[in-house]
């Protein structure tokens, strides 16, 4: 039998500090949360960039992909 990695070598962890780790998880779930909002909150009737673009027509595909309807 042949060995996919040479004898003697032993993997090490990555060790990542708790406060790094926490603001990953915060930035992250902000990150998904504000997507969450563009994809399926907004209805488009009050738009964050104005009344010349809407996030609602932009996603308006993806919206019924995901199962949120919006008619």
């Amino acid at each position: 039998m042949s060995s996919l990695s040479a004898p003697g070598t032993i993997a090490t962890p990555v060790v990542v500090p708790n406060a790094k780790a926490a603001l990953w998880l915060v930035g992250t779930a902000f990150l998904a949360l504000l997507v969450y909002y563009f994809i399926g909150v907004d209805q488009g009737a009050v738009s964050v960039f104005g009344n010349d673009m809407h996030i609602h027509e932009f996603v308006h595909d993806s919206r019924h992909f995901l199962g949120f309807p919006c008619h």
